[in-house]
């Protein structure tokens, strides 16, 4: 064992460690040297005494030598004995995947990605560093995604332009599995640049059985051009709700402002003090009480015809019907020439508008139609599919109320109706296995390119925190992500956009799964 740990010391007790001075002979080995070192370590701690004398008599060296020989050895004894650990770095994947986290999942700035990880002691923490590693995996992976089976994967193509300060990025999702097919930083939003934007999409293997956009001129003009003979789902929100709810909202904010003004004559009136203003003063109340109810009176005609309007974009009726298009196109029609009759400039023609659109916003009942069918072929039990019909639609009321009290009627309401269905139903797993079978379905109804606004509200604090510095590389990195992140809320949660897409599981995190599909960034670090 002694000579164990003399083998050990002796390269702590090297030439190089000793002054010079000291050395009487200049013939010691490195093992006498750890001789030397150890007997005179270990006569303290046996209550030995003189034994540095002797050795210094004995191997005829100075005792100052010794002492210094024995400092050497005490200041190496604990880290040779007891090595203190050293706290390992972390891996290049490591690294990776903290950067990657922080990025997307953290939506952290370059600069906070940095001072994160200078305060967790990682390596490769620069702000240029960390740049430079998003940016090279960016340019590892497409702007398109690709059809990896061999059949051509048929999917709905919800399109619109999201705005990167005056840049436009063009986007197509498909609004079921809500997976982005490309996302392209783009020069310009021109029919020809969308076309470009679609090639791609088509040369990666997809198709579309459902084009769904608003009127934006770029877009239409590369549709018609590309898809001849796809059907086209305008988008019912721009298309109608949102210039007639505007017009809504600020007929109802008039009735206010008439009601103030009205207000304000009666003060005036208290005030008169002869006859004369007195008359004139109250004409001027009746005048306005008249504003009151005729700006009460158009709101409250207008608010009706446009929720009649509304109410008819509904899929199902109150009874759980499939309403019929014909039937809901020509109810929108008398609604909007009942509009016309109130004689309001700019209600007629935003009317002109919608009218034009018309024929485009109600395309979703074929494929509500087939979804039905579908539907009635999971279980002869009518009562329970038109429950959930009922239930599945006030579901969609309670993702697009805004108001707080709308929210809860609409929650209400769809919980009554899965209540119902379940009491249709005498087995409670088959029931919610078939509620879960028909929302399958009726997901297929595609309405709006909703979808993308919730992409853009995705993608807005990224740009926010940049500053609108967008490249593609980042783009692409966060095509990645979106299409491979785990939802943990909503109608998908626990799946990816690419298992609903493809059906086919994800087993592992988007980051192990960028990492491996991605091995190249391994020269960075």
């Amino acid at each position: 064992m002694i000579a164990q740990t003399q083998t050990q010391i002796s390269e702590f007790v090297s030439p190089s460690s000793i002054p010079p001075k000291f050395i009487l002979r200049q013939d010691l080995t490195l093992e006498i040297r750890s001789i030397i070192a150890f007997q005179a370590y270990m006569a303290p701690v046996q209550n030995i005494w003189g034994v540095i004398t002797e050795l210094s008599r004995e191997y005829e060296v100075s005792r100052t030598f010794i002492y210094n020989l024995l400092d050497t050895f005490k200041a190496e004894c604990n880290n040779l004995f007891f090595p203190k650990d050293t706290p390992e770095l972390p891996s290049r994947e490591e690294v990776e995947a903290h950067i990657l986290s922080y990025r997307f999942e953290g939506r952290c700035s370059i600069s906070a990605i940095s001072t994160l990880m200078k305060r967790d002691g990682m390596p490769f923490s620069s702000q240029g560093a960390v740049s430079e590693f998003l940016t090279q995996t960016g340019k590892l992976l497409p702007n398109t995604l690709e059809n990896e089976s061999e059949s051509v994967q048929l999917a709905v193509f919800a399109n619109d332009e999201i705005f990167s300060k005056s840049q436009p990025i063009l986007i197509t999702v498909d609004p079921v599995s809500s997976a982005i097919l490309r996302i392209e930083l783009a020069g310009n939003r021109t029919s020809a640049q969308w076309g470009e934007h679609y090639d791609d999409i088509l040369n990666n293997g997809f198709k579309p059985k459902l084009l769904t956009n608003d009127a934006g001129v770029g877009i239409c003009a590369a549709n018609a051009e590309k898809f001849e003979g796809t059907p086209w789902q305008l988008d019912t929100f721009h298309s109608v709700a949102q210039s007639n709810g505007d017009w809504d909202r600020k007929l109802e904010k008039a009735i206010e402002s008439a009601t103030n003004h009205a207000t304000d004559r009666e003060n005036k009136l208290g005030s008169a003090k002869n006859d004369a203003v007195i008359d004139k003063r109250l004409n001027l109340c009746f005048e306005a009480d008249k504003a009151v109810e005729k700006a009460r009176k158009l709101h409250e005609n207008f608010s009706y015809l446009y929720h009649e309007i509304i109410h008819q974009l509904n899929t199902f009726d109150s009874n759980g019907n499939l309403r019929e298009q014909e039937y809901a196109k020509s109810t929108i029609e008398v609604a909007l020439n009942l509009m016309e009759e109130l004689n309001h400039k700019g209600i007629n023609k935003d009317i002109i508008s919608v009218r034009k659109a018309l024929p485009h916003f109600l395309t979703y009942f074929a494929d509500a139609k087939i979804a039905v069918n579908h539907c009635q072929k999971l279980t002869d039990n009518k009562d329970a599919l038109t429950s959930l019909y009922l239930a599945w639609q006030w579901d969609k009321a309670v993702i697009k109320s805004k108001q707080t009290d709308r929210k809860h009627t609409a929650i209400e309401q769809r919980d009554f109706y899965l209540e119902l269905a379940m009491l249709f139903i005498d087995d409670q797993e088959s029931g919610i296995k078939l509620k879960e079978n028909v929302y399958a379905e009726l997901a297929q109804i595609v309405q709006a390119s909703s979808m993308v606004e919730c992409i853009n509200s995705l993608l807005r604090p990224y740009l926010n925190n940049s500053k609108n510095q967008v490249t593609q590389e980042f783009l692409n990195t966060f095509m990645f992500y979106h299409n491979h992140r785990r939802y943990d809320a909503g109608k998908r949660k626990g799946k990816t956009p690419m298992e609903i897409l493809t059906g086919i599981e994800q087993k592992e995190d988007w980051i192990a799964q960028l990492q491996k599909n991605s091995k190249k960034t391994a020269s960075l670090f």
